[in-house]
């Protein structure tokens, strides 16, 4: 097993595009391969086969949760065969939400066809929960954690959820809930002078509305063979290195990822102060690359969303 060196982290939830891995898949027999794989293993199941869906959307499809995890999942999969082959693993890695599902892959935790079935019922199963529930998110710039974590709390002191769900950057911070909640939320952040921003996602997610799907992805979970990573990887619920050695932790943290805040900022902190300073980001998309630069603007991170070129930033 050859391993790479450079810190990987994977895009999550958000990064897909019509056309992702399109150049990956021209470019490389190993990516094709890779999404040759999914069609065979996914089928029909999406309506069309999932290399048709992110080369060619349509897009109102390819943002449906169902069928945009096991797309980005496959996209960063098809991405690292691109660069390095089938026979390589990440020393760390680490994923944004579904991404951390890519990186566990990458370690080795558990095949790819598995993992591909893994996201694809846990992108079922929080449809699933965001169609049952009148739930939305709002972006904020502006409010540290503990002040969202406070703003919050007042809001739905009468009632209702609303919570911090993303604590993407310092500053940055995405709140999930009820969407007469997050409505207040707007008018109610631009009274604090912070910059709020209605989102377009099916649901709440990362907050109690989610809960039906963290409670059915336990039995999901249970049922995949998994292995010890062979590297590092790390949790977006802890903000720390798993343990690999203790399976049954790595099943029930990412049964809590579900409803459990994605603590991206801190994460990221505790990676670099931990030492890490070589960074790649699988594709699709330049998102993680963007977060960085808010987290630590002197952390440089290449980018390989195109196979023709990197972007270092």
């Amino acid at each position: 097993m050859n391993t790479i060196n450079a810190t990987t982290v994977c895009p999550g939830q958000g990064a897909q595009a019509v056309g992702m891995g399109r150049a990956w898949s021209e470019a490389s027999t190993a990516a094709q391969a890779i999404f040759a794989r999914a069609d065979e293993t996914l089928g029909d199941t999406l309506g069309a086969p999932l290399s048709t869906l992110c080369f060619e959307g349509p897009a109102d499809l390819l943002n449906r949760t169902n069928i945009s995890q096991p797309a980005i999942y496959t996209c960063s999969v098809a991405c690292w065969h691109g660069l390095y082959g089938a026979d390589a693993a990440p020393a760390v890695a680490a994923g944004l939400s579904l991404g951390e599902y890519t990186a566990l892959h990458l370690a080795g935790c558990f095949s790819f066809e598995d993992g591909l079935r893994l996201v694809s019922e846990r992108g079922r199963l929080m449809q699933e929960a965001a169609d049952a529930a009148n739930g939305s998110m709002v972006a904020v710039m502006g409010a540290s954690e503990d002040e969202a974590s406070t703003f919050c709390e007042a809001l739905s002191s009468d009632g209702g959820v609303l919570v911090p769900a993303n604590l993407n950057a310092p500053g940055q911070i995405v709140l999930s809930g009820d969407s007469d909640l997050c409505e207040r939320a707007v008018e109610a952040c631009g009274e604090k002078g912070w910059r709020a921003t209605p989102l377009t996602v099916a649901g709440a997610f990362h907050s109690a509305h989610m809960q039906p799907a963290a409670d059915h992805m336990a039995a999901v979970l249970a049922a995949i063979d998994m292995a010890a990573p062979t590297g590092v990887v790390w949790s977006n619920v802890t903000a720390e290195a798993y343990d690999g050695s203790d399976l049954d932790a790595i099943r029930s943290t990412l049964v809590s990822q579900i409803t459990s805040p994605v603590r991206w900022s801190g994460q990221m902190a505790n990676m670099i102060a931990a030492g890490y300073d070589h960074w790649i980001e699988m594709a699709p998309g330049k998102v993680l690359r963007g977060l960085m630069r808010r987290i630590d603007r002197s952390a440089k991170v290449q980018n390989y969303d195109q196979p023709d070129s990197s972007v270092s930033a």
